[in-house]
């Protein structure tokens, strides 16, 4: 019974209850979270009913129930975009009847006689690999055949770009241009909105030129600058490196950096380098266990336990610093 009041949508796997009231006006949070709790339970509840009357197929992985169409419409975050208005071609087109067919994208290449691509790196008829071009009667004498190829193509390249930016143009107008042009060009925003972008300034600009020149291999080195460009300043040092060739002076300057490298070496605060009392310790536990050894050897057991006595560490200094003499 409580299913018949609600309005099921499987399609979107939602339910609404029209006609649900609070039985008496909330008066704090905590009462309306509980009650919207409770029912959205009930809504669930409903939904996972009518989910289970649906015909279901058997699988591994548990029944399978196929979803109606929703019925429910819900509103668009954003709006629909505009259709994009036809370009020259497609105008042309349309008036002459020319309807678009698939093309293939292999060709015959009879020169070779191999199978290559219509278009791209090693295309078919391509104009490098033609060593010969017959003369026409109306050939002017003195010209380069293979010189007008390459301007011919060149204008066909530049006609064919100007009318791509007069379609964007067109597009533009009418606030359909494709989103990726938008980003790119930051003409309009991706919202739509006709609002014009900020204007960049002068340092931005020229940020963004300095890190497009350094973001070849050479960092800029071996591009070209532009009309009135200033070479980018190196802040940090420059490393010096030793010429491989020797010449004069070569033995000065190596003795130099070899005399550089010795003074640090010897420098006051070489202790930081070489901890001179740890070796001195070192030195002084292996000269006593040489003097233990032969004293164990030689002397009687009387004399290697004064021995023993005379390393201990005793409260008087002097007797200390005599001591450490003599062991020296």
């Amino acid at each position: 019974m409580e299913e018949a009041q609600y309005e099921i949508d499987l399609g979107n796997l939602t339910a609404f209850d029209q006609h649900h009231q609070f039985a008496s006006p909330p008066t704090s949070r905590e009462e309306i979270v509980k009650e919207t709790i409770e029912q959205a339970t009930k809504l669930v509840q409903a939904v996972a009913d009518a989910l289970f009357n649906l015909p279901s197929t058997e699988d591994p992985d548990g029944p399978l129930v196929k979803l109606p169409p929703p019925t429910a419409k819900f509103p668009r975050e954003k709006p629909l975009p505009k259709p994009r208005p036809p370009t020259q071609w497609e105008v042309f087109a349309q008036q002459k009847g020319i309807q678009k067919r698939k093309k293939e994208k292999m060709a015959y290449d009879e020169q070779t006689g191999t199978w290559k691509r219509l278009h791209g790196y090693d295309r078919v008829n391509d104009d490098n690999d033609i060593p010969i071009i017959d003369a026409k009667a109306t050939d002017e004498p003195g010209t380069d055949p293979f010189a007008e190829r390459r301007k011919e193509k060149k204008s066909r390249v530049d006609k064919q770009e100007g009318n791509r930016l007069k379609n964007l143009k067109n597009a533009q107008k009418a606030g359909a241009l494709p989103s990726h042009i938008q980003l790119a060009a930051t003409a309009l925003p991706i919202t739509g909105t006709q609002s014009q972008p900020k204007k960049v300034s002068k340092d931005v600009l020229q940020n963004v030129a300095g890190m497009a020149a350094t973001a070849t291999a050479s960092g800029g080195k071996f591009d070209k600058k532009l009309p009135g460009e200033k070479p980018l300043k190196h802040e940090k040092k420059y490393r010096k490196y030793l010429p491989a060739v020797e010449g004069s002076g070569m033995g000065t300057i190596e003795k130099q950096q070899t005399e550089n490298v010795l003074n640090r070496l010897m420098s006051k605060h070489s202790h930081q380098i070489l901890n001179v009392e740890k070796a001195v310790n070192m030195y002084n536990v292996k000269r006593e266990k040489h003097q233990r050894r032969q004293g164990g050897q030689s002397s009687n057991s009387g004399k290697f336990k004064a021995n023993k006595k005379s390393f201990k560490k005793t409260s008087n200094k002097g007797h200390s610093s005599s001591s450490k003499g003599k062991s020296k």
